[in-house]
């Protein structure tokens, strides 16, 4: 049996005497990649405050957590596709298990050592392990069925990785931060011994939750070695010459959707790794009680996902895409100029119309490539690598401005500004001559 799908590629499906091809199992496990992908994302969050304090650093020099994952999406991004291409989908994915369970495990040498460096490794390493994933379920999500709701699809898988945005956050403020915050000058006055020995506490937190997240990484892993997957690679009907990597770039609306998925991976990232310390500056919150505000963060980035889903049916994906937009543009400058507790309900606000923007994106960007789907979705990954650009811009805008987090936001604004423009004209897909 052939499948067709929106992206446009032909896929060999296996299928039962009598019946049509079985999803449903399928689906279930790429999901929980989503899930597990999204908890890594947005434990950073707590990681970049959390270890701001541990390592002693500014807004610039912590915002290389974000540029070492992300980095690590610009870097493999291509390496990836080449082994899905060699090995197939459900061995690349078992491959990205375990390279980002590898990266979890390193967090424990990087906290008995105290080693900022050791920490960024380790951050890398999972960034690689992610890469993977994303490169292999992103697509194998919108080929695993009808292809007239790929796009659906991907926005259901990734509600999951909404629901990690709502966990990351508890679970980090349960068993990483210890609510324990000190100026610069109380730092300096406190007696060496204690010092250290603050320190070297808040280094160690981070332990047992990597320990915990690699050690299920491999079993999921061993989980999908066993688990039997519909084969989903491309069926050869058809003689078709591929452009190279770069040629694939001819297709505007794919060249307008790396430039938007840049923009927008680096807006959230942006949004999340700022949002403690907004909460604290802006509206006079303790780090505790910050981090459960970024958890309603993730619970509305959650039910965005979930209902934007439900829109689909009803409302064109660009047009919804263009409409959120607009809406998180509005909303950041609330967050810049606003005060007190409604600078926070306008990034949790934000969160609910980011949340079907990286799957739409993603799905757009794929329409009508065909056999150059793998491609395409190469450089789409790749675009992530905004996450790692933008957000040391805004903490070298914040150090700037003297620590000035809402000026940082600037950054984001426009970043839905292009997303904006995307939506709207952007996506729009030429035929080749």
């Amino acid at each position: 049996m052939q499948v067709t799908n929106q992206l446009g590629d032909q896929h060999s499906v296996p299928t039962e005497k009598g019946q049509g091809p079985n999803y449903v199992l399928p689906f279930i496990l790429i999901t929980s990649l989503f899930f597990l992908w999204g908890m890594a994302h947005n434990l950073d969050s707590i990681l970049i405050p959390h270890l701001k304090k541990a390592c002693q650093l500014n807004n610039r020099q912590s915002t290389l957590i974000d540029t070492s994952v992300f980095l690590a999406y610009f870097l493999m991004a291509i390496p990836a596709g080449m082994i899905i291409k060699k090995v197939g989908y459900k061995n690349s994915i078992i491959i990205g298990l375990l390279v980002f369970a590898t990266g979890a495990f390193l967090f424990v040498p990087a906290a008995n050592t105290q080693a900022y460096e050791l920490f960024l490794v380790a951050l890398f390493i999972i960034g690689c392990g992610l890469t993977i994933l994303e490169t292999s379920a992103n697509p194998y999500a919108a080929i695993l069925g009808p292809p007239e709701s790929s796009s659906k699809r991907l926005n259901l898988a990734a509600s999951f990785n909404g629901l990690a945005a709502m966990v990351a956050p508890i679970v980090g403020s349960m068993f990483i931060l210890s609510g324990k915050s000190y100026t610069p000058e109380q730092m300096a006055a406190m007696p060496e011994a204690e010092r250290l020995s603050y320190l070297a506490g808040e280094a160690a937190a981070v332990k047992m939750p990597y320990i915990v997240l690699g050690t299920i990484l491999v079993l999921v892993a061993i989980l999908f070695y066993f688990m039997h997957l519909p084969s989903m690679k491309p069926a050869h009907t058809e003689v078709e010459v591929k452009p190279g990597f770069f040629s694939v770039l001819k297709h505007r609306h794919l060249s307008w959707a790396v430039v938007a998925q840049f923009f927008y991976v680096g807006a959230q990232v942006c949004v999340t790794s700022f949002f403690i310390r907004m909460a604290e500056q802006g509206a006079g919150m303790d780090e505790i009680t910050a981090a459960y505000y970024l958890g309603l963060y993730g619970v509305l980035f959650m039910a965005g996902r979930f209902i934007g889903t439900f829109f689909l049916k009803y409302v064109k994906d660009y047009v919804l895409l263009s409409i959120y937009a607009a809406l998180s543009t509005i909303l950041c400058a609330v967050a810049i100029y606003g005060t007190g507790i409604y600078v926070i309900y306008a990034l949790g606000a934000i969160g609910f119309f980011m949340s079907i923007m990286f799957p739409t994106i993603f799905a757009l960007g794929l329409v009508g490539l065909k056999n150059n789907t793998e491609t395409g979705s190469s450089w789409l990954v790749m675009a992530i690598v905004g996450g790692a650009i933008l957000p040391y811009g805004m903490g070298t805008l914040i150090d700037m401005n003297h620590d000035d987090i809402q000026s940082g936001y600037l950054i984001p604004l426009v970043c839905f500004l292009i997303i904006l423009y995307f939506g709207m004209f952007g996506h729009k897909v030429k035929k080749a001559a």
